[in-house]
């Protein structure tokens, strides 16, 4: 039985580990997120948290625009990161595959995200009269979605 007092609060974000954190966060932020904030942590407490030993990583903290979505670009320093799978894994690759975004003028955005090595995975396609869709693949093999919603063009006259 679900109990009430311990619900879930929210989800406050997703890690990605990055060797090329600079890279990383330039491409969230041509998406258009903010940076919160940047540590480095380091430290027994680290290790005990995601068991490593010696652990010291650099940490940027992106935002969306509405305050509400988060993304932390981590670069371990030690233990240095390792890859477990090809940055070219496809969409059905067991795993965390992809982010999804919710985006306005999706053209736009995709041309300026190719100006920092995204490409597409597919193609931009369109899901009834409800959404323009596509999967892009960006620095390290990231895998983002974007979804521009077409009802809310129509209404606005678009």
């Amino acid at each position: 039985m679900f109990n009430l007092t311990n619900k879930l609060k929210r989800m406050d974000n997703v890690l990605i580990v990055v060797n090329d954190l600079e890279a990383a966060k330039a491409f969230f932020t041509e998406l258009g997120m903010e940076v919160e904030g940047r540590t480095t942590v380091e430290g027994p407490w680290v290790g005990r948290v995601v068991g490593l030993d010696n652990v010291r990583a650099d940490i940027v903290v992106m935002r969306t625009p509405d305050g509400n979505g988060r993304v932390e670009l981590s670069k371990f320093h030690s233990p240095p990161a390792v890859r477990a799978e090809s940055e070219r894994a496809p969409s059905n690759a067991l795993g965390l595959r992809r982010i999804m975004f919710a985006v306005e003028d999706l053209d736009d955005i995709v041309a300026r995200l190719r100006g920092h090595g995204a490409e597409l995975v597919g193609e931009i396609a369109q899901y009834e009269d409800v959404y323009r869709l596509c999967f892009l693949r960006g620095p390290e093999g990231i895998i983002i979605g974007l979804a521009e919603e077409l009802t809310a063009l129509h209404a606005a006259g678009g």
